[in-house]
């Protein structure tokens, strides 16, 4: 199957802007939930699209720069803390995803979402279980989501280095449940979600 089968059978249906809806973030602890929406051109085809987990940091990087350059059309849109904790995490990353696909410019035709859910809409839409690897769009989505917030956690390591961000990004590896339970949760965190303590970071001086 190609990645581009799902979009191919739409263009010859009729729509024209497609966009793919991914999220990345949802099992981390810290930091907000990224979504991204991209809608390819089909006359400017980008090699090399698959789910963003699967591709070295270069690649990555590359293919992301990319997709911006040829995209019909891209946005990238945080769900942020106080979101996530009033929502919960699932509905703040569909809501989110849905922030996408209602940005001003986009005007997306159907969407392609990854997962087996999405929030109520009058847009053409289907659900793609594991998307970023079947669909060409939900692939280049969940690329410069995860590309844009890596980065991101990379900048809040550098305010906050002993949870090892840059590393982790944000999930609950063995050496950022450690530092929670040795620090205290961060500005960061999400407090709504099980940290192992209830200590508050100090504020750096």
């Amino acid at each position: 199957m190609s990645r581009l089968d799902i979009e191919q059978k739409l263009w010859d249906e009729g729509f024209d802007r497609i966009m793919g809806l991914d999220e990345v973030g949802r099992g981390c602890l810290a930091g907000p939930v990224v979504a991204a929406g991209v809608i390819l051109d089909p006359n400017n085809i980008i090699e090399g699209i698959q789910d963003s987990k699967k591709l070295c940091l270069s690649e990555r990087r590359r293919l992301s720069r990319e997709i911006k350059k040829k995209a019909l059309y891209w946005t990238i849109q945080e769900g942020d803390l106080a979101m996530i904790d009033r929502l919960n995490i699932l509905w703040a990353s569909l809501e989110t995803m849905d922030m996408c696909a209602t940005f001003e410019g986009a005007n997306p035709d159907y969407l392609l979402v990854d997962g087996n859910r999405y929030v109520p809409t009058v847009i053409a839409h289907q659900c793609v279980a594991k998307g970023d690897s079947k669909s060409a769009s939900i692939g280049a989505a969940s690329i410069i989501a995860k590309e844009y917030r890596d980065e991101l956690m990379a900048s809040y390591h550098l305010e906050y280095p002993e949870y090892e961000w840059n590393q982790n990004v944000g999930y609950p590896t063995n050496t950022h449940k450690k530092a929670l339970k040795n620090f205290g949760y961060s500005p960061h965190h999400r407090i709504s979600f099980s940290l192992g303590t209830t200590k508050v970071r100090p504020p750096k001086p």
